[in-house]
C-alpha cells in the first residue's frame, strides 16, 4: 500500500461520529443537522429535466476535455461574472470536472514534483482535501493560520522566503470554508506577484463565490484579480468552481477548472489517464445551469433570509456575525468547541461541527479551537429552531 495513506488524518465527520458516541439526545426533539455543507434547497427543475432529456447519450464515451458547447458556456459565465473582457479561451483555459472535490485532489498529483522537497501551502482551518492531496502527492503541508486577528485571511507577507522557495502549490479558499472570509483584490494581486517571483501555482477554491448577502458586491475572483493586474494570460492562476452550491446540485458532480493554459494542458493530460470524463447528460444539464442566473439570485435570497433570522436569535448570546459569503456561520463557543458540540447534540439534538476538527495544531495553536461551523443548509424553519436550541444551551451554561 502507499505508505503516505498512513499520514492521512481521520475526516472531520469521522471524528464527529466518535464525539457523539454514547450520547442519547432527547426523543421529543427532532434532529437538526447543521454539520455538513450539503445544499438542501431544491435543484432547479430545468437542470433535472436536462439530465433526463439527454440520457440517450449513455451510448457514447464522453471526452475528458468535455464538449465545446459546455466549455463555451463556462467561459461565457466566467467572462461575465469576473469581468475578463474576453480573455478566457474556452478551448485552452477551461476544463470540466466532476465536482471540485476530485479536481482539487487530482490537481496536486499533477502539479507537484515530489523530488524537490515540496511544500503545499493551505489555510488553517481548511477543507481537508487540500491536506490529503498534498500528502498523497508526496509534499509537506504548510498551514497558514486564519484567525480573527488577521480577519480570517492568510497573511502572505508573514511567510518566510525559505517557505516560498519550497512552495510548489498554494491552496486558497475564497469565500472561505469555514469562515466565509473573502480575500480582497489587492491581496490576491500580491499573491500572484509572489507566485511569479517564487515559481509556484495558485489553486483557488471558489466554489462558494455565488452565495453572498449583497447583490451589489459579489466576491472578487483570482482570475479577475489577475486580469486587472495585467496578467491577461492568467499565468500560475487556476480556479475551481462548482454547481453544487451555486445551483443546489451536489449530486450532479459538475464543476470546472480554469486559468493558465499551459498548466491546464498538462492537467488534461493527467486526467486523460485518470479516467474521469463527465457523462454527456451531466454536461447537457451543466450547460443549462451555467447559462441561467435567475435561480442563483433566488438561492441567495433564501440564504439571506436564514442568516438574518438565525443571527437575530444568536447574536445576543454568542460571538457570531454575517459572513462575507458562503453559507456557514463561524461562531465562537463559550466552552471548548468539542464539549459544546457534544452537549448540543446530547441536550438539544442539534449537530454542528467543532472547529478544532477543521484545523491543525501549530506553534500558535489550532485556529479552529473554540469555534463551531454551522451550515445553514436546512429549511428556514429548521434553522430557526436550531438557533433557539443553541441559544437555550448557551443560556444554561
Amino acid at each position: 500500500m502507499n505508505p503516505e495513506l498512513a499520514k492521512l488524518h481521520p475526516y472531520p465527520f469521522e471524528k464527529l461520529a466518535q464525539l457523539k458516541q454514547g450520547c442519547v439526545p432527547p426523543e421529543d426533539k427532532a434532529h437538526i443537522a447543521l454539520s455538513i455543507g450539503e445544499p438542501k434547497h431544491p435543484t432547479p427543475g430545468f437542470i433535472t429535466e436536462a439530465v433526463i432529456a439527454h440520457l440517450h447519450g449513455l451510448s457514447t464515451y464522453p471526452t475528458t476535455a468535455g464538449s465545446n458547447e459546455l466549455r463555451h458556456a463556462i467561459s461565457t459565465w466566467l467572462d461575465t461574472r469576473f469581468k475578463l473582457d474576453g480573455h478566457i479561451n474556452a478551448m485552452t483555459q477551461v476544463l470540466p470536472v466532476n465536482g471540485t472535490r476530485e479536481a482539487l485532489f487530482a490537481f496536486a498529483q499533477a502539479v507537484i514534483d515530489r523530488d524537490k522537497d515540496p511544500l503545499v501551502l493551505m489555510p488553517n482551518p481548511f477543507y481537508q482535501i487540500y491536506e490529503g492531496a498534498a500528502i498523497l502527492a508526496g509534499a509537506e503541508p504548510y498551514y497558514m493560520n486564519c484567525s480573527v486577528q488577521n480577519d480570517f485571511i492568510p497573511d502572505f507577507d508573514a511567510i518566510s522566503e525559505d517557505v516560498w522557495r519550497r512552495c510548489q502549490l498554494i491552496y486558497i479558499c475564497s469565500p472561505g470554508n469555514p469562515t466565509g472570509a473573502v480575500i480582497d483584490q489587492a491581496t490576491l494581486t500580491r499573491l500572484i506577484e509572489l507566485a511569479h517571483q517564487y515559481d509556484f501555482v495558485i489553486a483557488a477554491d471558489e466554489c462558494y463565490s455565488e452565495i453572498y448577502p449583497d447583490e451589489t458586491n459579489p466576491p472578487v475572483g483570482l482570475l479577475e484579480a489577475a486580469y486587472a493586474a495585467g496578467y491577461t494570460d492568467m499565468s500560475r492562476c487556476v480556479v475551481f468552481h462548482s454547481l453544487s452550491k451555486r445551483s443546489n446540485a451536489p449530486g450532479l458532480r459538475s464543476g470546472f477548472v480554469a486559468g493558465d493554459a499551459d498548466i491546464l494542458k498538462q492537467f488534461l493530460r493527467y486526467r486523460t489517464y485518470h479516467g474521469c470524463s463527465m457523462p454527456p447528460a451531466t454536461q447537457a444539464a451543466s450547460i443549462t445551469a451555467w447559462n441561467d442566473e435567475d435561480h442563483v439570485v433566488h438561492n441567495r435570497e433564501l440564504y439571506l433570509e436564514k442568516f438574518n433570522a438565525v443571527l437575530e436569535i444568536l447574536s445576543p448570546v454568542m460571538s457570531v456575525s454575517m459572513p462575507q459569503a458562503g453559507f456557514y456561520l463561524w461562531a465562537e463557543t463559550p466552552i471548548a468547541d468539542t464539549a459544546f458540540a457534544r452537549q448540543l447534540f446530547e441536550q438539544q439534538n442539534v449537530t454542528v461541527l467543532p472547529g478544532t476538527y477543521l484545523g491543525r495544531d501549530t506553534t500558535a495553536g489550532n485556529p479552529g479551537s473554540n469555534h463551531i461551523r454551522m451550515a445553514l443548509v436546512a429549511p428556514l424553519e429548521e434553522c430557526i429552531e436550531a438557533a433557539h436550541r443553541i441559544r437555550s444551551l448557551i443560556e444554561s451554561l
